[in-house]
């Protein structure tokens, strides 16, 4: 599992929903005003929930986009030494969108976002204990979106269903899913071979 880097631009946003980052997996850095002198109560209860998964790092300064400036330094800066983390910036600010272009051509995983409840990996994690037809819907829209990776034999197939939830599935899941994507018509085979249904036969 990556290790999940949560950017919360203080200045922006007020974050709720903090017991969401209760994971192994998760980091969080909450950036903080030079000027802000005081938290909401509620949410450094929730900081401190987290423990060493969460610092906050105040601004040794003031100015335009002091805070977006020193976002875009931890990122480079983790990015550097763990190349498998994901970063998750959380703002309104969509002055932050051509850092993540930038970082995606990079290779370097990264989006924004502007409530934590719509961090990807927390949907996924949701969405495992909704119903089969839910999950088999949330795999068909994922796996048919453009320039999506289309697994070509079940073994990767099955491979690929359990990362989009984390492996939080038993193997016996993950079969029922193939079976409802099948069902649906969303797959056929040709031969060994799997097939899409926007494909042509």
């Amino acid at each position: 599992m990556k290790t999940n880097y949560i950017m919360i631009d203080m200045e922006n946003v007020v974050p709720d929903n903090l017991e969401l980052l209760d994971q192994d997996w998760v980091k969080v850095f909450l950036f903080v005003g030079k000027n802000q002198t005081k938290l909401p109560i509620s949410m450094v209860k929730a900081v401190q929930q987290l423990g060493p998964r969460a610092q906050y790092v105040e601004m040794s300064g003031t100015g335009h986009n002091t805070l977006d400036f020193h976002i875009a330094f931890y990122v480079g800066r983790i990015a550097a030494t763990d190349k498998d983390a994901y970063f998750h910036i959380i703002s309104n600010d969509t002055g932050f969108d051509p850092l993540i272009a930038h970082l995606k051509q990079e290779h370097v995983f990264a989006d924004r976002v502007a409530k934590i409840e719509e961090i990807p990996a927390l949907i996924q994690l949701r969405i495992v204990s909704k119903p089969f037809p839910e999950k088999i819907s949330f795999v068909k829209k994922r796996m048919l979106k453009p320039n999506a990776p289309r697994p070509r034999t079940r073994k990767t197939l099955a491979s690929h269903i359990a990362a989009m939830f984390l492996k939080a599935l038993s193997d016996a899941d993950i079969s029922n899913i193939i079976d409802g994507l099948f069902k649906d018509g969303c797959l056929r085979e040709k031969g060994k071979r799997i097939v899409y249904s926007d494909e042509s036969p």
